[in-house]
């Protein structure tokens, strides 16, 4: 009886390691390497995908899932946030809005990167600091993007006028010029959501003012600067150069007005470029791009595009650095500009001939990048836009004045400051 057991054991062992050699040898995955998958929001021109399917040919074993979140930046975050807060390793790299990598870093979410790996000093130098929280580099820059203001250069032309350079001379432009085109005059986005944010901050940063320092732990809002930015968009709304329907523009509204030549004046991103300039757009050759006015001269934007940032819970940290070098070199890079409409980081694409003849704002989108910076840090960044959206939202529909709004805004911000 022992025999016919032993025998049956043998004949159990044979089977199994006859199925170890047909499969091969199974080795285990190098530590920090494997497959992964990347997090956006919804890839409006589907270059993304394409872009990936090169790396998953030369990398298999590296494979790269890419997971399209919602288009609209408030659901691709807060699906991100469930995601990171549940401990879930489901997001190896996340394409975060550039804003919201203070809040990523301070919160844990995701892991600082090394700076020598990636060639920083090859991206355009303010593009770096959006990467960046309490010293230290949390993402890498990956598009970027500045406001310009866009102008109707026949119109211009036909009144012997440049493009304004400061406020005064866009206000001017804007009052006198544009009613006798049957225009009206400028237009942003002041809608209360981020775009509002933007905008304001804008205001703010050209007239040498800030809303926030110190990575979100000082307030520095209440000031000469940001009432003399805030009220020059109060001062529009009251003269009625900016028009009152404004106030429900967010980016695609705005687009689309000035598309359709009812603008003089319009500050949005370059994406407005291509459609503006295609077939059926009633503008198309006749509007040019500068950078924002200030009040003295050239104005200040805001820095806007994404990063790419490393979970904390990845499994695979070194495989996903290692997709960032790819995505942030220069032939991908150029794919983002040319397949993708996004406006890349590396300085080194704005000087290159083909490219500026296909797009020509990238001489000036470069200018303004250059003198653009980041909006304000804090680890609470999703309070801190929505007390100011909350803020200017009263201050341009004349609830509030504009030194009260300013006042009022300081003091909310401090609120929120101090529960850190």
């Amino acid at each position: 009886m022992r025999w016919l057991i032993a025998g049956r054991v043998l004949l159990v062992c044979a089977i199994l390691l006859t199925a170890y050699a047909a499969a091969g040898p199974q080795r285990p995955e190098p530590a920090g390497r494997g497959p992964l998958t990347l997090a956006t929001a919804g890839d409006l021109t589907d270059y993304l995908g394409r872009v990936l399917e090169d790396w998953n040919r030369e990398r298999p074993g590296e494979r790269v899932t890419l997971v399209e979140l919602p288009e609209s930046a408030d659901e691709t975050r807060a699906q991100m946030i469930t995601e990171l807060r549940s401990g879930s390793s489901r997001f190896d790299v996340l394409n975060i809005d550039v804003a919201w990598t203070s809040e990523f870093a301070a919160a844990g979410w995701i892991r600082p990167i090394d700076r020598q790996r990636f060639p920083l000093a090859e991206m355009l130098p303010p593009v770096v600091d959006t990467a960046t929280f309490g010293g230290r580099l949390y993402a890498v820059p990956y598009v970027t993007n500045a406001g310009l203001l866009y102008y109707r250069k026949d119109v211009l032309a036909a009144e012997g006028e440049s493009p304004p350079r400061t406020w005064d001379e866009l206000a001017r432009q804007a009052a006198e010029i544009a009613p006798r085109h049957g225009l009206q005059g400028y237009a942003g986005q002041f809608f209360p959501y981020e775009g509002l944010t933007v905008n304001a901050t804008e205001t703010v940063l050209s007239a040498d003012g800030s809303i926030l320092a110190d990575d979100g732990a000082r307030v520095t809002v209440d000031s000469d600067a940001a009432r003399e930015g805030l009220d020059f968009l109060v001062r529009g709304l009251r003269e009625g150069w900016i028009p009152k329907r404004s106030l429900d523009f967010k980016e695609e509204e705005s687009r689309q007005a000035f598309q359709n030549g009812e603008l003089l004046f319009l500050r949005n991103w370059p994406y407005v470029y291509a459609g503006a300039s295609a077939e059926g757009s009633a503008v198309a050759g006749r509007f040019d791009t500068v950078p924002l006015p200030g009040p003295d001269g050239p104005g200040t934007s805001v820095l806007g595009g994404s990063n790419l940032a490393i979970s904390t819970q990845s499994r695979h940290p070194d495989s996903a650095a290692d997709l960032i070098g790819y995505l942030t070199g220069e032939p991908v890079q150029r794919r983002v500009l040319t397949e993708g409409a996004l406006p890349p980081v590396r300085a080194a694409l704005y000087d290159d001939p083909a490219l500026v003849a296909r797009f020509p704002y990238l001489p000036t989108l470069r200018e303004s990048v250059l003198a653009a910076e980041p909006r304000a840090k804090s680890p609470r960044y999703d309070q801190v836009s929505l007390a100011v959206q909350a803020v200017v939202g009263d201050a341009l529909a004349r609830r509030q004045s504009t030194d009260a709004a300013v006042t009022r805004l300081a003091r909310e911000l401090e609120r929120i400051a101090r529960r850190d």
